[in-house]
């Protein structure tokens, strides 16, 4: 099956449902697809010898292969919240709320000043204010440029 995503009559990305998901063409089809939707955080690409994402008023996130084109570029960088787990040298963030569900827990936090979530397959005994680290998928993140919003 292919699904057509729409914004305001113009056809956006037109593929399967897994393709939409794991490769979107713009933010707009990024935030669309998938519940809870892809965090999307702005800052700065930094292309050096270790690529990295610099958030804007936060942390450094880690970047697989970058392009040195991109360098210094200003955009905004797509994870999944179930693509976050929790472990050293990732993201520091600040728990603003901890959701049990059951099987999975949703953590509402802030990374810097940007709020992100994530989707843990685990129990968290965490409070309000307390810092922890999520670290990405490297494969799974997106990088979308913050002018055109479109994938990079």
């Amino acid at each position: 099956d292919r699904i057509v995503v729409m914004n305001a009559g113009v056809v956006e990305q037109v593929g399967t449902p897994l393709e939409l998901y794991d490769s979107p063409n713009n933010m707009f089809v990024a935030g669309f697809i998938g519940s809870p939707s892809m965090n999307l955080l702005k800052g700065t690409i930094k292309a050096g010898a270790k690529p990295s994402f610099a958030l804007e008023n936060g942390p450094s996130l880690p970047l697989g292969k970058v392009d040195k084109a991109h360098d210094g570029r200003a955009a905004y960088y797509g994870v999944r919240p179930e693509h976050l787990i929790l472990g050293k040298g990732g993201i520091p963030v600040e728990v603003s709320v901890i959701e049990p569900m059951g099987s999975e827990t949703q953590l509402f936090a802030k990374a810097g000043t940007q709020r992100i979530v994530a989707l843990l397959r685990q129990r968290l005994a965490a409070k309000p204010g307390e810092k922890l680290s999520l670290v990405p998928d490297i494969s799974t993140t997106h990088l979308f440029d913050a002018e055109t919003r479109q994938r990079l």
